[in-house]
């Protein structure tokens, strides 16, 4: 199939990226790496009038590190690059974890980091560590300026963001680790590289007397966004993470924290046995790791 007709833009700075959305609005879709939009735009599930495409603001697309020990990723940057880049690994682990399981080679080597953040897919699995990591985004508006939104905060349902019309994503910031802890990233898919049927990203926190402190547990692929387990939370909370308070966790997930559907893929009951199952097996490896196991 073809795309609708639409009129094509391609701004070399982010200053006229923002005066043709604040221009243009609800009518124009931006085109980043185009892996998501391109298809949907070929099966007519998305018809902008407008195309607004990035791929030349060479100013987007950087990897640095942040002061607060933490990475800084510009919204163009490719998900090949990040990928492959070593201060991303020796940072941000989750993340290098993460990055081989989106897609294929060919899609991460034009698929952006910013691109993947803003169409929001609930399967997606930049879009569940980014918020077991408690990233922050930087958008950008040429009427309203500039404004940090934290990763829990940005999604809003499926394939909705905090994002308005005239508003473009310009940076992810994903902060250092907390002291004292450690990290797990599963996934079960029908094939490498599918979209999972459930995903898990996993932060375990523990405190002096090795106790579990603000441990977060964040399960996407089974609601309209990622879905942070605030009931396993509060089942870990203060105690000695032990298989068995680990069991009892994963099981308050599955049970209490995720509501998830059936498809041609999975069933909610079977999503909902692997929330159990991943929530339980992520939980023991990031609280071995925050004890240096």
């Amino acid at each position: 199939m073809k795309p609708a007709a639409f009129e094509y833009l391609a701004p070399t700075t982010t200053e006229e990226a923002l005066a043709r959305l604040a221009e243009h609005g609800w009518a124009a879709k931006v085109l980043a790496g185009g892996q998501s939009l391109v298809p949907m735009m070929n099966f007519r599930l998305a018809q902008p009038s407008v195309l607004v495409d990035i791929n030349r603001i060479a100013d987007l697309a950087y990897i640095e590190p942040a002061r607060d020990g933490g990475v800084r990723i510009g919204a163009m940057t490719r998900q090949a690059q990040v990928e492959r880049d070593p201060t991303v690994a020796s940072r941000l682990p989750m993340i290098h974890e993460a990055m081989p399981k989106i897609a294929y080679p060919a899609v991460r080597s034009r698929g952006t980091i910013g691109g993947t953040i803003a169409h929001a897919d609930p399967s997606a699995e930049l879009v569940g560590a980014s918020v077991a990591l408690r990233a922050r985004f930087r958008i950008g508006s040429r009427d309203r300026g500039e404004r940090w939104v934290p990763a829990e905060e940005f999604f809003v349902g499926l394939f909705t963001t905090a994002l308005e019309p005239d508003e473009l994503l310009l940076e992810v910031h994903v902060p250092p680790m907390p002291a004292h802890s450690g990290w797990a990233f599963l996934e079960v898919a029908r094939r490498h590289h599918d979209f999972a049927l459930v995903g898990v990203a996993a932060v375990a926190a523990l405190d002096s007397k090795g106790r579990s402190d603000g441990t977060r547990l964040v399960f996407f692929s089974v609601g309209e966004g990622p879905v942070e387990a605030h009931a396993a939370a509060a089942v870990l909370q203060g105690q000695v993470p032990t298989p068995e308070v680990i069991r009892e966790a994963a099981e308050t997930a599955g049970d209490a924290d995720v509501d998830p559907q059936s498809d041609i893929n999975a069933s909610a009951a079977y999503r909902r046995h692997l929330v159990k199952v991943l929530g339980q097996r992520a939980l023991a490896q990031a609280f071995l790791r925050a004890q240096g196991g």
